[in-house]
């Protein structure tokens, strides 16, 4: 008797599955560019306006956590403050954007601050404001910033970003 479904065939499957999916992605970036593809945004409509907020307050190393519940948000920034450890360096991009990933690709990209007709800020790529690639910016200051994806299943999977300033 023949057992086509083991572990082993099942393991082959997946990573089968994950490697034209990561090929089908690839094609979506162009090899000069190296951006993301980006996709028409429901946000478009939104207007660019200028920021208060400046790209040099982001630049340093932070720890860096994630919640889902409004109600764990005092309990995940002390975990990102343990994460000082091992912080996540956001560094000054050389068009004065700053370099930080995007949802689900490894690379650096530069990002910039955008702000928006309603009243909310983003950060993302060239794009605009709101786009599903850019984060909205809930809180930022000097010590802590909080951030969210644009994007609904983005957000889904990550929650919400608190960063903590690392010192020393």
């Amino acid at each position: 008797m023949l057992v086509l479904d083991t572990p082993f065939l099942r393991s082959v499957r997946v990573a089968i599955i994950l490697g034209v999916s990561c090929a089908a992605a690839a094609c979506n970036m162009t090899s000069e560019t190296a951006k993301p593809a980006l996709a028409p945004s429901s946000a478009s409509s939104l207007v660019e306006r200028p920021t208060t907020l400046r790209s040099e307050t982001m630049v340093g190393k932070w720890g860096m956590a994630s919640y889902r519940q409004e109600k764990d948000r005092n309990r995940v920034e002390a975990q990102a403050r343990d994460q000082c450890k091992l912080p996540y360096t956001i560094t000054r991009g050389p068009t004065d954007g700053v370099m930080m990933h995007v949802a689900d690709d490894a690379k650096l990209y530069e990002l910039r601050l955008k702000g928006a007709s309603n009243g909310k800020t983003y950060l993302g790529l060239e794009a605009p404001p709101g786009h599903p690639q850019d984060r909205e910016i809930i809180s930022m200051s000097n010590k802590r910033m909080v951030m969210r994806f644009s994007d609904p299943d983005a957000d889904n999977r990550y929650g919400t970003f608190i960063y903590v300033r690392c010192v020393g």
